[in-house]
């Protein structure tokens, strides 16, 4: 019985072996990945937290880089030093196509393998030579969210656009407009991003047009005022109130009834899948066949005790 037991023991050690092994075939690898997201925006916590948990897994080092204004101009440079430095890849964001795309082709054709994730789309990234896509398609996102919405009744909104010159937000402002089929037109606010001026102007917004059925926010640095602005003029629970993407606040307005539900694009996902799948493509020369939508997935009060556990970290 002993030798029985010693032989199974060692065939378990050798069936394991080699699945370990082969993660020593090149750990050497380095990627940057460059978002368009400015300094003060901590919903990118997560997509941080992500690379560093991807990179550990696989054994690669993954380096995060941003304009600290978010300037689209700003990482267009950004990208073109990273492809200059030399490493074996780039994940990107494409956030503004016309703006971007010109450094990320350049460095595709210097040799740096890049792909896409977060904001743009499957059939850009292909365009400018990328591996694949993993993201939120956004309109496709607000257009989703309009469905909904419409179906619960709504009529008119506001959009609370707290990044207007980035084409994929306002696309998400698009989505939802078209999913309800009426015009986006002037309900699409420029609030910025200084939290006491989206405060006021959203509130300015709803004393100016009382009849506005539901709020729309593009993630925290807009929802957490708007949260404000509506407990404090008494419309909080009472307006319909959707908003993209989680964070601490918007977890807690979802419970409390303020936020009707919450549109995750799984930003760890965005962040974590793309290293896993390009070190595997160095390594062993494999890759998806398809590109990955990461969302949209939508939150209720029903489904928070993950997001609750995890949110701002890993949800």
């Amino acid at each position: 019985m002993r030798s029985l037991i010693a032989s199974v023991a060692v065939g378990a050690v050798l069936a394991v072996a080699p699945v370990a092994a082969p993660a020593m075939a090149q750990d050497d690898l380095s990627y940057v990945l460059v978002s368009h997201a400015p300094d003060s925006d901590s919903w990118w916590n997560t997509i941080k937290n992500g690379i560093a948990l991807a990179g550990d897994h696989v054994g690669v080092s993954v380096e995060y880089r941003n304009p600290p204004t978010g300037d689209i101009a700003d990482m267009a440079r950004i990208i073109e030093q990273a492809a200059a430095s030399g490493p074996n890849g780039i994940i990107t964001t494409l956030a503004d196509y016309d703006v971007l795309s010109g450094p990320i082709m350049d460095a595709v054709a210097s040799g740096v393998d890049v792909i896409i994730m977060n904001t743009g789309t499957a059939d850009q990234a292909r365009e400018v030579g990328a591996l694949m896509y993993v993201g939120q398609p956004e309109y496709d996102a607000g257009y989703a969210a309009g469905l909904r919405a419409k179906g619960d009744g709504i009529t008119s909104f506001l959009c609370v656009n707290h990044t207007i010159q980035q084409p994929s937000l306002v696309e998400r402002c698009q989505g939802f407009a078209d999913g309800l089929g009426v015009e986006l037109g002037e309900s699409m606010l420029d609030s910025g991003t200084d939290p006491a001026e989206v405060k006021n102007k959203v509130m300015a917004y709803l004393s100016t047009n009382p009849d506005t059925d539901a709020v729309l926010t593009l993630g925290p640095v807009s929802a957490d005022p708007t949260i404000q602005a509506l407990e404090e003029n008494g419309m909080a629970g009472d307006i319909y109130f959707g908003t993209f993407d989680l964070g601490e606040e918007i977890v807690k307005a979802i419970k409390a009834g303020t936020i009707k539900w919450g549109i995750d694009q799984q930003p760890f996902l965005q962040a974590y899948l793309p290293v896993v799948i390009m070190a595997n493509y160095h390594r062993y020369g494999v890759l998806p066949g398809n590109n990955i939508n990461s969302g949209p997935g939508f939150v209720t009060a029903d489904g928070l005790e993950k997001v609750e556990m995890f949110a701002g970290e890993y949800r």
